[in-house]
């Protein structure tokens, strides 16, 4: 059986634009993705670590533990041997809190991800995992609750696509722009609806079959 961590926020958490309200396992896109694979023969596992908020590796002013490095090494430790690792982060790198940011920041921060994700003490003659990629939607403009909090998110995040397949390159990772196959919620600009979870799962088995060495659909 091949073990998949995916690595990732809210996006991925599956949270309803607008509520707090989560989607079912089967709705969001990593579910969609066990699903499918799993219909096609193949044995695999997704493990799910998705905390609403959390950054590559910059604070939350107001809630521990959003910082992606921390703890991250451990995680690789419990859940292996893992067969991949998907790190799908950055847009909460553009909140208001880190006025700074741009696609360069983000990326620097999925950069050292990668190689907190490459030097985890994991057990001897256990696999060091392979690593895809996957760039989030770029950001539209931030409606509803959420948009004091992304204030202009839409302009800072301009580019990330590019620098992350620029650091995927760098780093020998596998690269995915979720961008490719759908945009941001319709709803407030930053998350992911129901159907674009729908899409983005399917879009996703065609991309990892082939890193895990499966057969894709001709």
């Amino acid at each position: 059986m091949d073990s998949i961590l995916i690595y990732s926020d809210s996006l991925t958490w599956g949270i309803i634009p607008n509520t707090r309200q989560r989607l079912s396992f089967d709705e969001r896109w990593p579910g969609v993705l066990e699903n499918a694979l799993n219909a096609r023969g193949h044995r695999v596992r997704i493990i799910e670590d998705c905390l609403n908020g959390r950054r590559t590796v910059w604070d939350d002013p107001f809630k521990p533990g959003r910082n992606g490095m921390q703890g991250l090494a451990q995680r690789i430790e419990i859940n292996s041997p893992l067969s991949l690792v998907i790190l799908m982060l950055g847009a909460n790198d553009f909140q208001f809190s880190h006025p700074y940011n741009n696609a360069w920041a983000a990326a620097q921060g999925i950069t050292a991800l990668v190689n907190e994700i490459r030097r985890a003490p994991i057990e001897p003659g256990m696999p060091v995992p392979t690593v895809l990629i996957v760039c989030p939607p770029v950001i539209e403009t931030p409606k509803g609750p959420i948009a004091p909090k992304f204030a202009g998110a839409e302009t800072r995040c301009a580019g990330l696509a590019d620098a992350c397949r620029q650091v995927s390159s760098d780093l020998r990772c596998h690269f995915f722009d979720a961008g490719s196959v759908t945009p941001a919620s319709r709803v407030d600009g930053v998350h992911l609806d129901a159907d674009q979870h729908l899409v983005l799962g399917k879009a996703m088995v065609d991309v990892v079959a082939p890193i895990l060495g499966y057969p894709t659909l001709g």
